[in-house]
């Protein structure tokens, strides 16, 4: 599969500069046309069931984006050990053994280029607390022409049930949901369940290989719980959909099922995944997937593609565009049962 077969264009004013609580909801299922319905329907009406599972990611945002005193932006992905860590940054312009002065008068010594690059630096638990913001997608400061955030992105790119710090972006599906949503859901005989996926340096980084089975894809952290592994198999033995609530859990569940995660003794799982969906692709454990608008040539786009089919993809996203669904990050909902 080519990387162009993923690619569409759209309207930039499309692009969601900030989060909407009534989103859209695009409904697409197993067949027959896309339709529209209000968040309200979703939760109160189908596609939910009585006996379905919704899986979420409990992944907490970390603030890791750092401004160093001569404005160099800097993104911190991964400690490595005490003093070292893995970032992004414009590096062409530094030599290896360079120093940057960060805030607090901590100083960054580059170490490899690459990417992600490689630094020595001693950071505090709480540094980023201090100092950092919310790394997000670089296409929304562009569009807002703004290189810093604004006070509501701490709250708006953050998800209300989030408890387990790790990630550089947040599952941006679930900003649409708050826990009294789960728990009308769960009123109505839906059951929930959580994984965690740290969302990794991937999210920020381009496909760079025209053959999609040539690309490397990205390492992130995925945890599945004993209870939640059971969760999963008593739905589909009882006939019920799990369904996964953003790509990270279809990306988490797919890859314990396929054995890229450590199965422990007590049922659970855990472990690094370079798990690459694209089509064509069978997905053993996700029956319904809750995704936003995904940028094109991504490969967010590229498992959704795997899950309802390339052509149905930009059949839906097509219509989308044309009805004005807010995009990406913080635009609307789309919907899907697995056909």
């Amino acid at each position: 599969m080519q990387l162009s077969d993923l690619d569409f264009s759209f309207p930039q004013e499309l692009i969601a500069l900030e989060p909407s609580r009534s989103c859209r909801v695009a409904f697409v299922g197993a067949d027959g046309p896309p339709h529209e319905m209000a968040f309200t329907e979703l939760l109160a009406g189908e596609p939910f069931q009585a006996g379905d599972l919704l899986v979420l990611n409990e992944t907490k945002v970390i603030p890791a984006r750092v401004f160093s005193l001569n404005d160099v932006e800097i993104l911190f992905l991964r400690q490595t050990d005490r003093d070292h860590w893995e970032v992004l940054f414009p590096a062409q312009n530094f030599k290896l053994g360079d120093s940057i002065e960060l805030p607090d008068g901590v100083q960054l010594t580059l170490e490899q280029k690459g990417l992600p690059q490689k630094v020595r630096v001693k950071l505090d638990n709480d540094y980023f607390a201090r100092n950092g913001e919310m790394a997000l997608p670089p296409y929304i400061q562009v569009a807002r022409g703004q290189r810093h955030n604004c006070s509501q992105d701490n709250h708006w790119y953050q998800t209300e049930w989030a408890c387990q710090p790790g990630s550089v972006a947040a599952p941006t599906a679930s900003l649409h949901f708050t826990n009294a949503d789960l728990q009308a859901l769960n009123e109505r005989g839906v059951q929930t369940a959580k994984v965690t996926l740290h969302v990794g340096a991937g999210t920020f980084m381009p496909v760079r290989t025209d053959n999609l089975e040539a690309h490397t894809m990205h390492e992130e952290w995925a945890e599945i719980s004993a209870e939640t592994v059971k969760q999963i198999y008593d739905t589909r033995a009882r006939g019920g959909r799990v369904w996964a609530l953003g790509t990270t859990v279809a990306r988490a569940l797919e890859s314990h099922a396929k054995g890229q995660l450590y199965r422990q003794a007590d049922g659970s799982s855990a472990g690094f995944t370079k798990l690459f969906i694209y089509p064509p692709y069978n997905f053993s454990l996700v029956g319904g997937l809750l995704t936003n608008f995904h940028q094109p040539k991504s490969t967010l786009i590229s498992l959704v593609a795997a899950f309802a089919g390339l052509k149905r993809v930009h059949e839906v996203y097509a219509w989308a565009i044309e009805r004005r669904f807010r995009l990406f990050s913080y635009g609307d909902l789309s919907v899907w049962i697995k056909p």
